[in-house]
């Protein structure tokens, strides 16, 4: 297997804001409850969960699109949805992503497709599914199919998202398929059940290691069963490749001309909801951005890597990626987005720590400095802290500030044992930063009063708590750059 640098690679995920992929598929929405249990019922021997919040997203097909835009990619997506609650919601969500095209048309009577978690203290208790499986009506899938070739033409590959609710029958997927080939566009699967023959002549299907084995009846429990029984499919259906997901084993990729396998990336296993749909988009984008196909199959390999490290249906960014690829060493692996903050401290909370939050410019960091994070740290089992980028700074303080850049600021606060996370903060305020991260604690210094805490409110109505530190007092940035001048 021929050697890939890491910067071809970092070089291929910038190039993924270049990639257009349109997606057809099963659509659904992902509800997940979180709660707390302290008690089981009277009534039954069934824990009582108390909501704390609740929280949706785009699931199935739509999980794909997420995960394009997360990537930077711009998507076009055609599905059903019923003429329901769950339908409505899906469609306002799918509707408030960027890059977006969405084309979800409404089949009255139809049971949108929602699947319920219910969660408490990291835990799943129990899965509640609504879902409807029948085939289309003829003419909704002659729509369908209309719309979706009108929007192939317009992208560079298209996806094929199937979860056997109905959208994609044998009919419809032979139509994509054949229209791919017509107007010269790649097509990847990502299949479902036992019959890939309503995949055939596809560009590249994308089974995981079970659904290959339910697909052609063959073994599959080490590399040389897996190329196997792939090489059957290609031969079947006329595939362009297979790529096949191994779990916590990586990938192998198998086309007529070679066979490639790629070892599992991922550091830290903790939900593998929604890899596969992470797989599928990042191949679909890093393919639709002219990247070669085994590259393509790399970067997918580290995008799951990365997913099944993080909460939830969640998604990889290409900050992820090229991090991954990277990493940074040292206290610069604590400075990060708003986005892998608010991950972050999601993973805390589900595994029982206090995440505790506090903001400031921190502009020439001094002992006073040092003595209000050690104790943000002590009234929280992880403190994130928010720091003021150079526009903010310069709004609030006057045109000589800051003294020290974001990046020379954001390093020195990242190398004291008291902070766990550094994150940067355009806005006058961190009150969008505090909405992302969600902590348990609000802190601040003395000098500040409930009142005037920024986010104290919007803390206090999720159930966190507001505390002021104490100042050490003769220590001031403002008096250092004024003896400085001096």
């Amino acid at each position: 297997m021929a050697n890939h640098s890491t910067a071809d690679l970092g070089t291929h995920v910038k190039r993924f804001p270049r990639a257009s992929v349109l997606v057809v598929g099963d659509a659904m929405l992902d509800r997940y409850v979180y709660g707390e249990v302290t008690r089981v019922s009277p009534e039954a021997p069934v824990p009582i969960l108390t909501v704390t919040r609740e929280v949706a997203m785009p699931g199935g097909a739509g999980n794909v699109v997420r995960n394009l835009t997360g990537l930077g990619a711009s998507a076009a997506f055609v599905s059903v949805v019923g003429d329901d609650q769950a339908g409505s919601d899906l469609t306002g969500l799918i509707g408030g992503q960027e890059h977006v095209e969405p084309w979800l048309l409404v089949q009255n009577g139809r049971t949108t497709t929602l699947k319920t978690r219910y969660i408490a203290q990291g835990q799943h208790l129990i899965r509640a599914d609504r879902e409807e499986t029948l085939a289309l009506p003829e003419k909704l899938s002659e729509r369908l199919v209309k719309i979706a070739l009108d929007a192939m033409a317009a992208t560079s590959v298209t996806v094929l998202s199937d979860y056997r609710k109905g959208v994609l029958s044998a009919p419809v997927c032979a139509a994509l398929i054949e229209g791919a080939r017509k107007l010269g566009r790649k097509i990847i699967v990502d299949p479902k059940g036992r019959d890939y023959a309503r995949y055939h002549g596809a560009d590249i299907v994308t089974p995981n290691r079970k659904e290959l084995a339910e697909a052609t009846g063959m073994p599959v429990e080490n590399e040389t069963e897996i190329v196997a029984a792939a090489q059957a499919l290609l031969s079947r259906y006329s595939f362009g490749a297979v790529l096949v997901t191994r779990s916590e084993d990586g990938m192998s990729l198998i086309t007529v001309h070679e066979v490639r396998h790629y070892p599992g990336e991922a550091r830290d296993v903790f939900d593998v909801s929604g890899a596969g749909d992470t797989v599928v988009a990042t191949l679909a984008a890093a393919i639709a951005a002219e990247v070669p196909l085994a590259d393509a199959a790399r970067l997918a390999n580290i995008a799951a890597g990365i997913v099944v490290g993080k909460v939830g249906t969640a998604v990889a960014r290409p900050s992820d990626i090229l991090t991954h690829i990277a990493p940074a060493t040292g206290a610069l692996q604590k400075v990060v987005t708003a986005a892998a903050a608010a991950e972050m401290a999601e993973r805390w909370r589900l595994r029982g720590y206090k995440v505790g939050f506090t903001n400031g410019c921190f502009d020439l960091l001094h002992p006073g400095h040092v003595h209000l994070l050690e104790q943000c740290r002590a009234m929280c089992d992880r403190l994130i802290v928010g720091i003021n980028a150079d526009a903010s700074v310069k709004r609030l303080k006057g045109e000589s500030r800051p003294a020290q850049g974001e990046a020379a600021r954001a390093a020195v606060l990242a190398s004291l044992a008291s902070v766990d996370l550094v994150c940067l903060f355009e806005e006058d305020t961190p009150i969008e930063l505090i909405k992302l991260i969600k902590p348990d604690m609000l802190i601040k210094g003395a000098d500040y009063t409930r009142e005037t805490v920024v986010g104290a409110d919007l803390v206090e109505s999720w159930g966190g708590a507001v505390a002021l530190a104490q100042l050490l007092p003769g220590h001031s940035t403002t008096a250092t750059l004024a003896r400085l001048r001096g």
